[in-house]
C-alpha cells in the first residue's frame, strides 16, 4: 500500500510502498478514501524534521534533556547509537481520514462496508489502509461524503474548544486565527447562536470568515482594531476569546487579555506562546482554559487503544462522541466544509501537497486533501525489498527472522547481529509498517511484513528473534518452536506460570524432533565485567552474597510496562534481568523469596515498582535486589556488590569494576552489557538448562506473591520442569 512518510534524520518526504497493517483487537481496518492535511500541525512537524541536528535540538529541548539523562545513565556510546537509531526512523504523517471498513474486530459497532471517519496521530495516517481503534472512529451519515468526513478530526478539535468556552446564545466570541481550525470553530459557534468575530493576518482568511457567516472579521493590523472590537460588544468586551492560531508570537494571548470582558474566558486551542501578562488577567479575573485535542480520552491508552469508554452519564462528550457530533453538524448543513477545500492531490503526489503548505509553491491554500482510488492498492502485508537471491550455504542455521523491531531491537540487538559472520537477514515483522520498512532497509532484510506468521512459517528462516511487547513473548516463542525454529526471546519469557509451563513443554517437544536452540535475552551475565568477576570468585566454596541496586527511574502510570496483561509490571518485566545475574554469580537454584515494596505515587499504578527482595539459594547464597523507581535519573542505573571467601567486588553500571582481596585492590575497565556476547553464545549453541533459563521469571512471580501475602516461599512445583 502507499503511505506518506518522512525521514526524521534527513527531512526527506516520500510516498512509500509498505505492508498494510493487521487487524487488531477492538478496532477496524479501513480502506482510506480521503485524508486531510492539517497544515499548521503537519507543517511544524515537517519543519522540525527538515532542520539541522542543532535546529532539532532547539525545537525539542525536552528530547535534549532526555538524551543528557541517557548519557548519564548509559554512557555516550550507547546513547549515541540510540539517538541515531531514532533519527533514522520513518515518521508517519496525518491524523484525520475517512474511508470504508474492510475488516472489523468489533462487529457490534462496525462491519465490512461501513463508512467511517477516523482520528488519531497514531492511527489515521495518510495511507491507503489504516488500523483504527473503535473509540477513534465514527460512522459517516448517508448524506456526508468521504471528502467532507475527512475533516472530522479537525472538526472535533474545534468542537472541543467550543465546549471549553461554554458559550451561551448571544455571546460575543472572538476567534484569533482564521486558518482551517479557526474557520471550523467560527462555523460551530455560529451554529450555537453566538456573535462571532474573527481576526487573522491573511486577507483571504478574513474574507472566507465573512462568507461563512461571521458577524465581523478583521485583519490583525487594522487601524484602531481594539477600539472597533470594543464598540462591537457595546464596550463590555468579549465573553470568550478562542485562540486557534499557530504562532510563536505572544500577541494572541496578550490581545485576548485586553479584549475579553471582566471574568471572561480565554480558550487555548492552537499552538501559541503562553507568556501570560499578569496585570490584565489578574484585574479582570480571566479564566484561561486549555482545550485538549479532540476531547476526553485523548492520550489515555485505556480509552484509545483498549477501547474502554467513559460512562456516558459522567463524561458526556468524549473523543468519539465529539467526532459523531461534528459529523451530525455537517449532515444538517450547520457546518460546511466543502468551501474550505482549496486543493486535492492524489496520494501519489503527496510530496507536492507538502511543498504547498511549506510555502514552496506560490499558491494560497486552506483545506488540502489527499485522495485515494476507490479500489486502492491490494491489501498486502508482506513487501519484498529486492528480487529474491539464493542465501549462501554458509548462512544455513543462521538465517534469521525478527519479530518486533522497535527502539530496543534497533539500538541493541540488530546492530550486534549485523556484526555476526554469515548471518542472513531474511524477514522482519513489526506491527507498525513504517518501522518494519525502515528496519528492513537499514539492516538489509529481504522482506518486511506486519504479519508475524510470515516469519514463523517461512522455510528459509532457521532462527526467530522475538522483541515485541511482553504479552507476545511466550505465544510467539511457542509458535516458533512448534514450527521447528530456534528461538531467541527477549525477557521476560512469560508473564505467568501458565505461559511458562506451556513454553517449557513446547521447548521440550521441539528438542525431541529437531536440534533447536533457545535463549532468553538475559544479556548481563554475558557482560565482560560479569565474566571477569565470576572467574575471580570461581574458587570460592563458601556462599556468596550479592547486593544489586537498580535505580530504575520513574515511569508514567500510562506506560505499557505497567499494564498487567501487556507489560506485566516492572518486576516481572525488568527485575528478572537482575535476578538472573545474581543467580549467575551465586551458581545455585533459589529456594525462597521474601519481598517488601510499594507502588510509586504514580496515578493509577497498582503494581509495585519500589521493591526490596531477598532471595535465598540452595547453596546458602543470598541476593538482595533493590529495585527503585523513586530516585534521581542523574545517578547511574545499576550498582552490584559481591561478597564471599574474603573477597569483594563491585560493578558500576557495567562500565567499570573494583575487586578486593587480601592482597590488594584492582580496578577493571571493561564496558559493555553483553549484547554481542549473548548473541554469539546463542549461535554457538551454548544452551542453558531450562531450570536456569526460567527460574528468574519464577522468582519475579514469587516476589509479587510475597508482596501480596507478606510471606516467604517458593513452591517446589514451580521449579519442576521435567
Amino acid at each position: 500500500m502507499k503511505q506518506v512518510l518522512q525521514n526524521f534524520k534527513t527531512g526527506e518526504l516520500k510516498v512509500e510502498d509498505l505492508p498494510a497493517p493487521m487487524l487488531r483487537p477492538d478496532g477496524v481496518l479501513v480502506r482510506t478514501r480521503f485524508s486531510l492535511i492539517s497544515a499548521g500541525t503537519e507543517r511544524a512537524t515537517v519543519e522540525v524534521a527538515q532542520s539541522s541536528l542543532l535546529g532539532k535540538a532547539q525545537k525539542r529541548p525536552d528530547l535534549v534533556r532526555q538524551t543528557l539523562d541517557n548519557v548519564r545513565r548509559d554512557g555516550v556510546r550507547a546513547t549515541y547509537e540510540k539517538v541515531m537509531s531514532r533519527l533514522s526512523m520513518l515518521k508517519t504523517l496525518g491524523y484525520s481520514c475517512a474511508g470504508e471498513v474492510v475488516e472489523s474486530d468489533c462487529p457490534e459497532l462496525f462491519q465490512a462496508g461501513d463508512r467511517v471517519a477516523c482520528a488519531g496521530g497514531e492511527y489515521a495516517h495518510h495511507a491507503e489502509y489504516v488500523f483504527v481503534p473503535k473509540n477513534l472512529c465514527a460512522p459517516i451519515p448517508d448524506n456526508v461524503s468521504y471528502e467532507e468526513a475527512a475533516y472530522t478530526t479537525l472538526g472535533a478539535i474545534a468542537l472541543q474548544g467550543v465546549r471549553q468556552a461554554e458559550p451561551q446564545i448571544g455571546d460575543w466570541v472572538l476567534v484569533l486565527g482564521l486558518g482551517l481550525l479557526g474557520q471550523l470553530t467560527l462555523q460551530i459557534l455560529e451554529a450555537n447562536g453566538c456573535n462571532v468575530v474573527g481576526i487573522d493576518l491573511s486577507p483571504e482568511h478574513v474574507e472566507r470568515a465573512l462568507q461563512s457567516g461571521a458577524t465581523a472579521a478583521f485583519l490583525r493590523h487594522t487601524t484602531n482594531l481594539e477600539e472597533k472590537l470594543r464598540d462591537l460588544t457595546g464596550g463590555h468586551g468579549f465573553d470568550s476569546c478562542m485562540i486557534t492560531a499557530a504562532t510563536k508570537s505572544n500577541d494572541p494571548i496578550e490581545l485576548s487579555g485586553r479584549l475579553a470582558r471582566k471574568k471572561g474566558k480565554i480558550v487555548i486551542v492552537g499552538l501559541v506562546n503562553l507568556d501570560i501578562p499578569r496585570s490584565p488577567f489578574y484585574e479582570k479575573e480571566l479564566d484561561v482554559r486549555m482545550s485538549c485535542s479532540y476531547g476526553p480520552g485523548r492520550y489515555d491508552a485505556r480509552y484509545e487503544a483498549e477501547g474502554i469508554d467513559y460512562p456516558y452519564a459522567y463524561v458526556r462528550w468524549t473523543e468519539k462522541r465529539n467526532l459523531s457530533a461534528f459529523l451530525q453538524l455537517v449532515a444538517k448543513g450547520k457546518v460546511k466544509v466543502n468551501n474550505l477545500t482549496t486543493h486535492r492531490f492524489p496520494v501519489t503526489q503527496a510530496v507536492d501537497a507538502y511543498q504547498l503548505i511549506l510555502g514552496r509553491a506560490q499558491e494560497k491554500y486552506l483545506g488540502v486533501l489527499l485522495e485515494y482510488a476507490a479500489s486502492n492498492g491490494k491489501l498486502t502485508r508482506k513487501v519484498s525489498r529486492a528480487p529474491e537471491a539464493q542465501i549462501p550455504a554458509t548462512s544455513v542455521g543462521r538465517r534469521i527472522g525478527f519479530i518486533g523491531a522497535g527502539n530496543f531491537a534497533q539500538s541493541y540487538l540488530l546492530p550486534q547481529l549485523k556484526r555476526v559472520p554469515d548471518v542472513a537477514f531474511v524477514g522482519v515483522a513489526n506491527m507498525n509498517g513504517p518501522s518494519a520498512k525502515s528496519v528492513a532497509d537499514k539492516f538489509g532484510f529481504r522482506y518486511c511484513t506486519t504479519d508475524h506468521r510470515d516469519i514463523i512459517s517461512d522455510p528459509n528462516i532457521d532462527a526467530v528473534f522475538i522483541a515485541t511487547r511482553h504479552d507476545l513473548h511466550a505465544p510467539l516463542a511457542i509458535a516458533a518452536l512448534q514450527a521447528g525454529k530456534s528461538v531467541f526471546v527477549e525477557k521476560p519469557p512469560a508473564l505467568n506460570f501458565e505461559e511458562l509451563h506451556a513454553l517449557t513443554q513446547a521447548y521440550a517437544e521441539a528438542r525431541e524432533k529437531k536440534s533447536v536452540k533457545f535463549a532468553v535475552g538475559y544479556n548481563r551475565r554475558f557482560a565482560p565485567l560479569s565474566h571477569e568477576i565470576k572467574q575471580r570468585f570461581a574458587r570460592v566454596t563458601a556462599p556468596l552474597v550479592v547486593n544489586y541496586r537498580v535505580n530504575a527511574g520513574f515511569l508514567e502510570a500510562s506506560h505499557w510496562l505497567h499494564h498487567p496483561q501487556i507489560g506485566g509490571g516492572r518486576i516481572i518485566g525488568e527485575a528478572c534481568h537482575f535476578i538472573d545475574l545474581a543467580q549467575f554469580f551465586i551458581g545455585a537454584e533459589p529456594v525462597s523469596v521474601y519481598a517488601e515494596g510499594f507502588a510509586s505515587s504514580n496515578g493509577d499504578a497498582t503494581l509495585p515498582d519500589n521493591v526490596i527482595a531477598t532471595i535465598r539459594f540452595k547453596n546458602g547464597g543470598l541476593a538482595m535486589i533493590t529495585y527503585l523507581a523513586n530516585g534521581s535519573s542523574r545517578m547511574a542505573k545499576e550498582y552490584i556488590e559481591i561478597f564471599g571467601g574474603g573477597m569483594c567486588a563491585s560493578i558500576d553500571n557495567f562500565v567499570s569494576a573494583t575487586f578486593f582481596d587480601s592482597a590488594k585492590k584492582r580496578q577493571l575497565k571493561l564496558p559493555g552489557k553483553g549484547y554481542a556476547e549473548e548473541i554469539q553464545a546463542f549461535f554457538e549453541g551454548k544452551a542453558r538448562e531450562v531450570r536456569d533459563l526460567f527460574s528468574p521469571s519464577i522468582i519475579t512471580f514469587e516476589i509479587l506473591e510475597s508482596l501480596r501475602t507478606r510471606s516467604a516461599s517458593i513452591e517446589p512445583a514451580h521449579l519442576a520442569f521435567d
